[in-house]
């Protein structure tokens, strides 16, 4: 008997609460269950810059971005039309040479810091973050791998295993040996662990995403450069979200003017339209792993390096450049910290922090005060603050203000504002006149948790 399938005509003319069953079906239930009960689950339709548009017409500012794949915003017409020009090029040819696979590493070359020059390219951050783990064990014969506490640089084994939540790593135990955590931001933690000369690398983001926009002491990532030096360990630097102009400089690792033996790259490489990600080294730490025929095909990757990913990577660097993106990031990221952090200076209660660099900008909010409505809901109004707080302003940006945004994943209590590079000031002064409206609707923290939470007061689990 033959299957029935959907097909993609039939796709496009889905109702949202189709492809919610769908969802929950054949993906992840819970997870659209989540999204509904703070009407996350709205169902977009056309996307274009900085702008998308759901299936009932209504227009909403992107402020995730693509939890920084979006730097150059939806569809840019110049990455669009490189992979158009592309289309009748062999994809995936193994028993070749990939033209722009080579003029990709080439124009990289010309962008990273120091002697980084040798580029693998392959699909996900995360799957950077693997090859740059097994670079390291290959080209220094150590095992011992340092991270941050904190830290987020992926969810596939390796990765899990150099990111800081518990949270993520317990089910998933015993995860790949010999990784270790060290305080992010601490020198003397860290000259600690490398002391004894049998590190292979330490991984570390210049600004911690996911852990809530946390920004290290000025001097760190310097120090950290110095302390690797000393002894002969390599120093992984996870640009993944901060790279390609997002905090004012092409990576952020140059605010400190540091250069890394190893940095890992993705999300907006392939300019929001293709998969594609990389990591990159100097050709002396390429060569003592996987130099000579013996060695060159240890680490592979079938899609690695497409035509058509690897040339929406060369259109993305080229709209990096010529349109001077990262000068526009750190200038529009300067004014819209500045008005945020007048907004903290209005409203106490709700914001405990603004921090930031360029357009990666996080808002902590403070923890709830309301033991009354705490000990009515026997302890659930808590839990639930600690994990959503920041989702249900989320969700009040969204659902009244069409401005789509989310949480860190190691910092629910942080609300991330990480729009394309593209962004205008007027569309960052309409968040900050919304946020000013939320907390003037609801006056305090506690009062906006018992708002949004009624739908979690009546499934929260004891």
């Amino acid at each position: 008997m033959k299957p029935k399938l959907i097909s993609t005509e039939e796709a496009v003319h889905l109702d949202r609460k189709q492809v919610k069953s769908l969802y929950k079906q054949y993906i992840n239930p819970s997870f659209a269950t989540m999204l509904s009960l703070l009407n996350f689950d709205k169902r977009f339709v056309h996307a274009e810059g900085i702008y998308v548009w759901d299936d009932q017409g209504k227009r909403y500012l992107d402020f995730l971005g693509g939890y920084g794949a979006l730097n150059f915003g939806h569809n840019h017409p110049c990455i669009v039309s490189i992979v158009e020009q592309v289309a009748k090029w062999p994809n995936l040819l193994q028993a070749s040479l990939s033209t722009f696979s080579a003029v990709l590493a080439y124009n990289l070359a010309q962008l990273t810091p120091g002697k980084i020059e040798r580029s693998f390219f392959c699909n996900s951050g995360a799957e950077a973050v693997e090859g740059a783990l097994k670079l390291a064990r290959a080209a220094t014969k150590k095992k011992r791998i340092i991270y941050c506490e904190g830290a987020f640089h992926g969810k596939t084994f390796g990765a899990l295993s150099v990111t800081g939540r518990s949270k993520y790593q317990e089910p998933f135990k015993p995860l790949l040996l010999d990784c270790e955590p060290v305080p992010y931001g601490d020198a003397g933690a860290l000259e600690k662990k490398l002391q004894d000369g049998d590190v292979a690398a330490f991984i570390l983001e210049p600004i911690q995403g996911e852990g809530g926009i946390k920004i290290p002491p000025q001097g760190y990532l310097q120090k950290a450069r110095e302390l690797t030096r000393k002894y002969d360990a390599l120093l992984i630097i996870d640009e993944i979200q901060t790279g390609f102009g997002r905090t004012g400089k092409t990576f952020a690792c140059e605010h400190e003017g540091v250069e890394p033996d190893v940095m890992c790259l993705g999300k907006s490489l392939g300019g929001g339209i293709m998969p594609l990600a990389t990591f990159t080294t100097t050709s002396d730490i390429w060569d003592k792993a996987y130099g000579g025929f013996e060695r060159c095909l240890l680490h592979t990757s079938t899609f690695g390096g497409n035509t058509r990913a690897a040339a929406a990577g060369v259109a993305t660097l080229q709209v990096l450049i010529e349109e001077n993106l990262a000068n526009k990031a750190w200038k529009n990221g300067q004014y819209f910290l500045t008005k945020l952090q007048e907004l903290q200076g209005k409203y106490p209660g709700f914001i405990k922090e603004v921090r930031g660099r360029g357009l990666l900008i996080g808002i902590e909010f403070n923890q709830i005060a309301g033991d009354f409505w705490d000990k009515l809901t026997a302890g659930k109004l808590n839990r639930i603050a600690e994990e959503y707080l920041a989702a249900f302003v989320a969700a009040e940006l969204l659902n009244k203000y069409q401005i789509i945004t989310a949480y860190t994943l190691n910092n629910p209590n942080v609300i991330r504002l990480e729009p394309p590079l593209i962004v205008m000031r007027e569309q960052l002064d309409q968040v900050v006149v919304a946020l000013e409206d939320i907390f003037k609707k609801y006056k305090s923290l506690w009062k906006l948790v018992l708002g949004s939470s009624k739908y979690f007061l009546s499934s929260f689990k004891q």
